[in-house]
């Protein structure tokens, strides 16, 4: 998505629709719940008329769900910064989706850096642990693994040709730093690298198709400079020497590539956005499929794609106070829909989505979005050869699923019920099982003293249950003891030695148990040390620290053994004035840890004297840091880049970078303007907006809120509409109520 434009108005008579939906809803789950019988899924997936048939030539549906982030510039899914990627994954299984739809950028296949936004701890536990210090390629093997080991499958999407959000701007599958020679290339090192055998399981592989390009449309910066369909009256018939913009051209060479390397993979080709001047959504015009199909050189593999919205992000001609559920049908018939109904190919409604209102989920409106979410699921339910992911699985997003801390609960029930309708259940799924791994899997401790260390546990197979966790192997005069037991997540395991335990080494295993499944187990090294004798002295790395409200700040504490001292230190601070808190790095530490102490926006301004003690059994050390806590504002200094990056009649995208010129490091932000010429912001992204009259205020969401001092934030976009005359950039933007420059 977000790029949009119109087409004429279609009308049909007002039909008894509510009638109609409950009868379909009745007689397609029937359907539904007749075709899955007999477990579909199994191996590569192929076409044969308007079906996806399995390796047994059962058919199968696809309906899943989007997940984004790999081609923004995270390079990596959304929502590991709140959630583990096991548990992620196991929420959408759980959820009854089959397919998850995958975006990518060509930098990130090429440039494969590594990702750093998530977390690596949650739910009492270390999470995200295969994801430490790994490429973005490196992790995307990882989810589609355990989406494979689960009984998920994956289609990888070539979203745009550098990292960002959205589609790419100029409507084509190449950019001048990403030609078509690279796009090509990139999808055979995709192709090569996801038809691995680690990516099958139990004769099912993961990845089963390749959705070539995102949104391929026409219309590119006010003019038709983009992707032309084969017989386009618009651009002198789309010759297919027009290689530069013939996109049905370019999408056989990139198939035909993948294919002579995987022939099994299914191929995907969206739709562009314009067809002899009858225009609508991006990605979602197939009309010129009827005279001039794809034709790729493996058969049985091809299928099309398309994408479709509501009047919330863009009022097409068709919405309309005479628009109705038949007029809805014909327009998805005219431009995707006759392909399924007369047997051509497979279609797959590749994007769709709504936001959680319920009267934007039902509607009987005329020309509403609820009106628009409601038939176009009723068509997919009257429609079951036709193939869905909705859009999108992100918390973040206007049509999110999931909340921002991807909770396992989808934000709307009423929302998930219609897309559970529409559901089909793949067979052949493993067995349900689980592993366990110590986030440390070496832990020493002095005599007289305890170590910490968390077992996670990672469900596989759609395993749902808690597991029981014993440690055996134990030296004498050292107990174990598990913060939860059973546990569905991770639990905290702490070992004690005491003070007559023999000093040396062992190995301490970890078995979990759940029922009559087998057991997993897990191994720490653990050492006994002689109990600390002789002293230690502690130094803050600066003696006096400033922190603004709202921000935090550093110190490293050192740890320096005198007199043979050994052990390891247990540090804490006190002293604190209202409103700040400290956390270490490294605790307990046996020679540095960070301490980082945040003020909150309601910190007592000041000054305060901070203890920081350390203890290692009987032996205790302090020192001190002289804190001052300046309230917010001082320091504050912004710059603003405004970018128009696209604009056409009635809309605009827009594209906005932070700069925190200032001294002081945010940690959360609000960013306010006012427009100049009646603009209206329709669709934002990783903000939470309002918009009142002119004036906008946009806040940062929970994993995008730190600015440092002297950097930027780049995240940031709108798609808006404006009055075809004048489209100024706004010239008052302030950032935590400090006026900002703009660039």
């Amino acid at each position: 998505m977000h790029f949009l434009f119109s087409s004429p108005n279609q009308q049909a008579p007002a039909n008894q629709r509510a009638v109609r939906r409950a009868f379909v809803l009745v007689t397609l789950a029937l359907a539904v719940c007749s075709l899955s019988a007999s477990a579909q899924g199994t191996g590569y997936w192929h076409t044969s008329g308007n079906k996806i048939l399995d390796s047994n030539g059962d058919e199968v549906r696809m309906a899943g769900i989007n997940w984004y982030g790999f081609e923004t510039p995270d390079y990596l899914v959304h929502g590991l910064w709140a959630q583990d990627y096991h548990t992620v994954l196991n929420t959408i299984k759980s959820l009854g989706y089959n397919v998850i739809r995958i975006p990518f950028s060509n930098q990130m296949v090429e440039s494969d850096p590594v990702p750093t936004n998530y977390t690596t701890y949650a739910d009492g536990g270390a999470v995200n642990q295969a994801l430490y210090g790994q490429t973005a390629l490196t992790d995307l093997d990882t989810i589609v693994a355990y989406a494979g080991s689960i009984g998920l499958r994956v289609i990888l999407d070539n979203h745009r040709s550098d990292a960002g959000e959205s589609n790419e701007a100029n409507g084509l599958w190449y950019t001048s730093a990403y030609p078509q020679a690279n796009w090509i290339a990139d999808w055979q090192t995709m192709a090569t690298r996801y038809g691995a055998s680690k990516f099958t399981f139990e004769g099912n592989p993961t990845v089963i198709g390749m959705d070539l390009r995102n949104e391929p449309h026409l219309i590119g910066s006010g003019s038709t400079t983009g992707s032309c369909w084969t017989g386009d009256t618009a651009t002198n018939g789309c010759s297919t020497s027009l290689t530069a913009q013939n996109w049905p051209v370019a999408a056989e060479a990139a198939g035909n590539a993948i294919l002579a390397i995987n022939p099994k993979l299914l191929i995907f080709v969206e739709g562009n956005d314009c067809y002899d001047n009858v225009c609508g959504w991006q990605g979602g015009n197939l009309i010129g499929v009827a005279n001039y199909p794809v034709v790729l050189k493996v058969p049985g593999q091809l299928a099309y794609s398309a994408h479709d919205y509501g009047p919330n992000l863009f009022e097409q001609a068709w919405f309309n106070g005479s628009t109705t559920p038949a007029s809805l049908d014909a327009i998805w018939n005219k431009y995707w829909g006759y392909i399924s109904a007369d047997g051509t190919a497979p279609v797959w409604l590749g994007e769709f989505g709504t936001d959680n209102s319920s009267t934007d989920i039902e509607n009987t409106a005329a020309g509403s979005q609820g009106q628009w979410f409601e038939a176009l699921v009723s068509y997919l339910q009257n429609n079951p050869t036709i193939n869905w992911t909705y859009w999108a699985l992100n918390g973040e997003d206007t049509y999110a699923l999931l909340d921002n801390n991807y909770d396992a609960t989808p934000v709307s029930s009423l929302k998930q019920s219609l897309l559970e309708s529409i559901q089909f259940p793949l067979g052949g799924s493993p067995s349900p099982s689980f592993t366990i791994a110590a986030s440390t899997p070496a832990l020493s401790i002095a005599q007289g003293s305890s170590g910490a260390d968390t077992i996670s546990v990672t469900d596989a197979g759609g395993f749902t249950g808690s597991v029981t966790l014993a440690a055996s192997g134990l030296p004498s005069g050292v107990t174990a003891s598990l913060s939860t037991n059973p546990a569905t997540g991770s639990s905290v395991l702490t070992l004690t030695a005491s003070a007559t335990a023999p000093a040396g080494n062992s190995t301490v295993t970890i078995t979990g148990t759940s029922g009559a499944l087998p057991p997993a187990t897990t191994t720490i090294a653990l050492t006994v040390t002689a109990a600390a004798t002789g002293s230690f002295t502690l130094a803050p790395s600066a003696s006096s620290l400033s922190v603004t409200q709202g921000s935090t700040a550093t110190d490293t504490i050192t740890v320096t053994d005198k007199g043979g001292f050994t052990g390891s230190v247990t540090l804490a601070a006190s002293g604190l004035p209202s409103g700040v808190t400290a956390a270490f790095g490294t605790n307990p530490t046996t020679g540095t840890s960070v301490l980082t102490l945040t003020a909150g926006t309601t910190a007592t301004a000041g000054a305060a004297t901070v203890t920081i003690t350390g203890t290692s059994g009987t032996v205790t050390a302090t020192t001190t840091i002289a804190l001052t806590v300046s309230a917010s504002g001082t320091g504050a200094k912004c710059t603003i880049d405004y970018t128009i990056s696209s604009q056409w009649a009635g809309g605009f995208g827009a594209a906005i970078t932070i700069n925190n010129t200032g001294t002081t490091a945010l940690t959360s932000w609000t960013l306010t303007w006012t427009f100049a010429n009646g603009q209206t912001v329709t669709d934002l992204w990783n903000g939470t907006e309002t918009q009142s009259g002119a004036n906008v205020t946009v806040t940062n969401l929970s994993y995008n809120g730190s600015i440092p001092a002297g950097g930027s934030y780049t995240g940031m976009g709108f798609n808006g509409t404006w009055n075809n005359t004048t489209n100024a950039i706004p010239a008052a933007f302030s950032l935590n109520g400090t006026a900002c420059t703009v660039n």
